[in-house]
């Protein structure tokens, strides 16, 4: 395919995501199936165009005046891409599979700029609706942080220290040009690339043999500010597919016991072919019967640290899950803080005195971070918040410390503060 015809498609795909609100994935799919011709490179191309102007919709749309697919894909080829009006324009020659050509009304706002007094959710790429939540978090700084959460994110790797060290794996898969990543001291990045296209780390013979795990430094920076210990009763209370429980197995190096589980089964379906690859032999599995049932009831009041990486709206992926930012609604996030509120009491039950529970989302939303652990403290006592500069010194990260949450509570990442997703981390002790 043509870089013109790409264009093309890319459009066609905008356009089914925005009429049947799916995630851009199913769209993709879709597309790739219906249009067999095309081969894996068109394909990435097309996702790459496609995921670019999800992440910069509402400047491109702002730019151009419009918000139709074909006016968005435009301002990102100028925004995201760095083209000008003319090379826009010869990929827009009207031929054939090539998009139609440019108006006059196109070329004046191609030929423009965004300006410095637009509104922060337009330079920040992020829905209208949240920018009182992402003020809360940031101030006047939250169009600069948004805007680094609409750039392409790195594919980060995450060195199994069961199986091998990371001078070792810069060795072993340097054709993949990794490098040290700037925080996690088992951290592998690879940048971006220009096309967009990530390596296949799954074929890579030091992944399937459990030596490396696909994991962004910030998961790595927070499951470090854990403070694990070889021996310790750990429980992984939203373990989903086992990212933190074989992080937390790693750090233990296999001595103490992890208990993971989650409310949704299914969602543990990938975790035992996961913990036998990377050769973890500390973690039990225990998957819930039935809605009601508590997998972990013979553990209540004994455990040294209960992880909450808490079901969240996923602010912080952003980088990786363009689409996703225009999905989120209202109702959403008010499911979600329910559920935090409710996996918080449930980990309050198993904590033992001087025990702690870690509370973690990938969200950088106050409501599901700060808040959640104010509702947390007052519907228990009994709790003190461990202070986030202590975390992160204890945790061998002291630089971290000051990156506060809003109200102090626990300690926020971000892509422009350290370059990883956006995480929240919060500790709370049971003193009595």
């Amino acid at each position: 395919m043509t870089p013109s015809a790409r264009i093309s498609a890319a459009s066609e795909v905008l356009a089914d995501i925005e009429t049947r609100r799916r995630p851009a994935s199913d769209a993709l799919k879709d597309w790739g199936l219906s249009h067999r011709f095309a081969g894996s490179g068109d394909r990435a191309a097309i996702a790459a165009l496609v995921h670019d102007a999800l992440r910069r919709r509402a400047s491109a749309a702002f730019l151009m005046g419009a918000a139709t697919p074909r006016a968005v894909l435009l301002g990102t080829l100028k925004l995201a891409r760095g083209l000008d009006v003319d090379a826009i324009d010869r990929l827009c020659s009207g031929e054939r599979f090539a998009p139609e050509p440019l108006t006059e009304e196109e070329r004046r706002a191609l030929s423009g700029t965004l300006g410095d007094d637009v509104p922060a959710h337009v330079a920040g790429d992020y829905p209208e609706w949240l920018d009182a939540a992402f003020a809360g978090a940031f101030g006047e700084g939250r169009a600069a942080e948004l805007s680094a959460l609409a750039r392409r994110a790195p594919v980060d790797l995450r060195v199994n220290t069961l199986k091998a060290g990371r001078d070792e794996m810069l060795a072993e898969i340097a054709h993949l040009d990794v490098e040290p990543t700037p925080h996690s001291a088992v951290g592998l990045r690879i940048r971006p690339r220009e096309d967009g296209r990530a390596p296949s780390v799954q074929a890579e013979p030091a992944f399937i043999k459990g030596k490396i795990e696909i994991q962004d430094e910030g998961s790595q920076l927070v499951s470090q500010l854990l403070g694990i210990d070889p021996g310790m009763q750990v429980v992984d209370l939203c373990a989903g597919g086992g990212g933190k429980t074989l992080a937390a197995a790693a750090a233990m190096d296999n001595r103490g016991q992890i208990f993971a589980t989650d409310n949704d089964k299914r969602r543990l379906a990938p975790i035992f072919e996961r913990l036998d690859r990377a050769g973890v032999c500390n973690v039990q599995v225990r998957a819930p019967k039935s809605r009601d049932d508590e997998p972990l009831a013979d553990l209540a009041g004994r455990i040294d640290l209960v992880i909450v990486d808490a079901p969240c709206t996923g602010t912080g992926t952003w980088r990786r899950n363009p689409d996703a930012k225009w999905r989120v609604r209202p109702s959403s996030l008010d499911d979600r803080t329910k559920d935090q509120a409710l996996v918080l009491d449930r980990a309050a039950r198993l904590v033992k005195k001087g025990g702690r529970i870690a509370y973690i989302t990938c969200s950088l939303l106050p409501a599901e971070n700060d808040d959640a652990v104010r509702g947390f403290m007052e519907r228990h006592d009994g709790f003190e918040i461990v202070d986030p500069e202590t975390v992160a010194r204890d945790g061998g990260l002291e630089a971290l410390g000051r990156f506060r949450s809003p109200t102090g509570a626990g300690l926020l990442l971000s892509p422009l503060r350290t370059n990883t997703d956006g995480f929240f981390l919060a500790q709370l002790r049971r003193v009595r």
